[in-house]
C-alpha cells in the first residue's frame, strides 16, 4: 500500500498552529523559563545512553500538542509502519524503502515483492565478516604475497560521504589499516591520493550500483591503469573488490564474481552505509564494531516505531523543524558537534536531507504553496565559534541549532573536555538568554568604559530566544554513533510525511549529469 497524500496546510492542527504562532511568536526563551522551573524535565527524552533536551526552543506545551496533532491528521503512525514492513513507499521508483531491514536485530522476516530479503542481508553480512577478518588479519595477501596496507573506497554521494563520514568519526576504534576515499571526478583528487599509495599492498574497493557512475568508473579506471603499470591482469583479483548490483560490467572491468558484494533497489544511496557500501567502515574498524554501528541504528530504530510522539526523538526533532521552517519562515539548521570525529557529519546530514526532502511538488505531483526541506549547514564546535557563530547571534536570521555533545572524551583529556563542554553549554545558554541593554551597560561601567558606554552599547546587546536542541550522548562508541546517524534519518523521513512529499527519490540530482553527459559527448 502506498503513504496516504494529505495536504498538511489543510489540517485542522495546521490551521490552529498558525492562530498559535501568533499568540507565542515574540514570546522569549527567558520567560519560558521563569514561568516554569520544570521545563527542561517537561521537554526533554532520556535514550539508553542518550538525553534530549529540546526546552531551549520557542515552544509550550499547546505548540508541542498541536504538533503532534498535525503528526496525527497527516497520519504519521500509518507511514510509520508501511516504511518499516517492506511497502513501496519510494511510489516514483516503485520502490521500498529498507535500509533499516539492513540493521534489523530480529529474525522475523521482511517481505519484498513477497520474498523474505532477511536471508540475503545476513549472508551479505557473513560475507563482510569473512572478508574484512582476512583483510585485517593478513591472511588476504596481495599479488606479490604481501599484506595489504592499505583501503581506497573509490564512490560517490552516498557511496562516499556516510563509509567517510563513519570511519572518520570512529578512527579512535580504527586498526592498522589506512583508508582513503576517493569521490571526485576531478583527476588531481584520484592522483593525490595514489602517490601516496604501493600497487602491492593496496586494496581497490569500487562502490557502484550501477555499475555506470561517470565518477566512479573513471576514477576507478584510472585506478586500473595505475595498478597494471606494476602487475599483469590477473593480478586485479587480488587488490579490487566492488560493491554493485551489475555483475557484467564489474566482471568485465576484471573483478572476480566472488570479489562482488550486493547492493540492492530498496536502499537509497544516501541510506547505504548499513550495507555491503559499508565494507569500508568493518575494514577500518573491524566487523564487531561495524556490528555494534548497526545495533544502535536497530535500537534507535525500534524507539522510532514505539515510542509515543512525546517521548520519540526522530518525531520530536521532526516536528520542531516543522515549526521553524512552516511558521517561523526559518530556511536553515546548523548542526554542530562539539567532537573533531564528528567534522563530516553536518555534510553528511546535509546530503541525506537536502536530496531527500529537496521537493516542490507533493505525492499528488501538485506544486506545493509552502516550504518543503531546509538548507542543512555547520561544522564542528568550538571551530564554529570562530567562523559563523556571529552570524547566529546577532545576524538578522533565525536558525535553528542542534548541539551534539559528549559526556566522556575518548583519550581522557579531562581540561581539554571540560573547557570544550564549557564552550558547549556556554553557547547554549548565550543564544537563549541573549545580553539586555541593562546587563551591557553594567559591563562597560565595570570595565572602566563609562565614557563609551553611549556608542559601543547598541553593539554589544544580544537578543538571545535562538533556539537550540542539546543531544547529549555518554560517550562516541560505534553503537551510539548508530543510533545518532538513525535518528536523523527518520527525523527526514517524518518531514517528509508531513509535507506529503516523496523523501526517496533524487531526480534532481539527475538533470546536470544529463547536461555533462551531453556537453561531453560533443568533445
Amino acid at each position: 500500500m502506498a503513504l496516504k497524500s494529505i495536504n498538511p496546510t489543510k489540517t485542522n492542527a495546521w490551521l490552529e498552529l498558525k492562530k498559535h504562532f501568533e499568540e507565542i511568536k515574540n514570546i522569549h526563551l527567558k520567560d519560558l523559563f521563569n514561568d516554569d522551573k520544570k521545563r527542561q524535565e517537561k521537554f526533554s527524552i532520556n535514550f539508553n545512553d542518550f538525553f534530549i533536551d529540546f526546552s531551549k526552543n520557542r515552544i509550550t506545551q499547546k505548540t508541542v500538542n498541536q504538533l503532534i496533532e498535525l503528526a496525527n491528521e497527516v497520519e504519521l503512525k500509518d507511514a510509520i509502519s508501511k516504511y518499516f514492513s517492506g511497502n513501496k513507499i519510494n511510489k516514483t521508483e516503485n520502490r521500498a524503502v529498507l535500509h533499516t531491514a539492513l540493521r534489523t536485530q530480529k529474525n522475523e522476516p521482511i517481505l519484498v515483492d513477497n520474498t523474505d530479503i532477511l536471508p540475503e542481508i545476513k549472508q551479505a553480512l557473513s560475507k563482510i565478516e569473512t572478508f574484512s577478518n582476512q583483510v585485517i588479519s593478513g591472511n588476504w595477501k596481495g599479488h606479490t604475497g604481501e599484506k595489504i596496507t592499505d583501503i581506497v573506497n573509490v564512490g560517490i554521494g552516498g557511496s562516499d560521504l556516510g563509509p567517510s563520514m563513519v570511519v572518520d568519526a570512529l578512527k579512535y576504534y580504527k586498526n592498522h589499516l589506512n583508508v582513503h576515499f576517493v569521490s571526485n571526478i576531478d583527476g588531481d583528487h584520484v592522483h593525490e591520493t595514489l602517490k601516496k599509495l604501493h600497487p602491492e599492498t593496496t586494496l581497490f574497493v569500487i562502490v557502484s550500483k550501477t555499475f555506470t557512475t561517470q565518477e566512479t568508473i573513471t576514477n576507478a579506471t584510472t585506478i586500473r591503469k595505475w595498478f597494471l603499470n606494476s602487475a599483469n591482469e590477473n593480478a586485479v583479483k587480488k587488490h579490487f573488490i566492488a560493491v554493485s548490483t551489475n555483475l557484467s560490467a564489474v566482471t568485465d572491468f576484471g573483478i572476480e564474481e566472488s570479489n562482488i558484494f550486493p547492493m540492492w533497489n530498496w536502499v537509497g544511496g544516501r541510506f547505504s552505509l548499513w550495507s555491503p557500501v559499508g565494507l569500508s567502515i568493518s575494514l577500518a574498524v573491524g566487523f564487531k564494531n561495524f556490528k555494534e554501528l548497526l545495533i544502535g541504528a536497530s535500537e534507535m530504530d525500534e524507539h522510532f516505531k514505539n515510542a509515543p510522539f512525546e517521548k520519540n526523538i526522530p518525531v520530536i526533532l521532526g516536528l520542531l523543524g516543522i515549526w521553524y521552517t512552516n511558521f517561523f519562515n526559518s530556511e536553515t539548521e546548523v548542526i554542530l558537534p562539539y567532537s573533531q570525529y564528528l567534522n563530516k557529519l553536518s555534510a553528511y546530514l546535509q546530503q541525506a536531507n537536502m536530496e531527500s526532502n529537496g521537493k516542490s511538488v507533493d505525492r499528488n505531483g501538485a506544486k506545493v504553496n509552502y516550504q518543503t526541506g531546509n538548507v542543512i549547514w555547520g561544522s564542528a564546535g568550538t571551530n564554529s565559534q570562530h567562523a559563523y557563530m556571529q552570524l547566529i547571534h546577532q545576524g538578522t536570521k533565525l536558525i535553528p541549532a542542534d548541539f551534539i555533545g559528549f559526556e566522556e572524551s575518548l583519550y581522557g583529556e579531562k581540561e581539554h573536555h571540560d573547557k570544550l563542554m564549557a564552550n558547549f553549554y556556554g553557547q547554549i545558554q548565550a543564544l537563549a538568554k541573549g545580553k539586555t541593554k541593562e546587563e551591557v551597560h553594567l559591563d562597560l561601567k565595570f570595565q572602566g568604559k563609562i565614557n563609551d558606554i553611549e556608542t559601543l552599547l547598541p553593539f554589544k546587546v544580544f537578543e538571545g530566544n535562538k533556539p537550540t536542541n542539546t543531544i547529549l550522548i555518554k560517550k562516541l562508541t560505534p553503537r551510539n554513533l548508530g543510533s545518532l546517524i538513525a535518528a536523523y534519518e527518520h527525523k527526514i523521513f517524518v518531514q517528509g510525511i508531513i509535507w506529503n512529499i516523496f523523501s526517496f527519490d533524487q531526480f534532481g540530482v539527475e538533470l546536470g549529469k544529463e547536461m555533462a553527459h551531453k556537453i561531453y559527448s560533443k568533445k
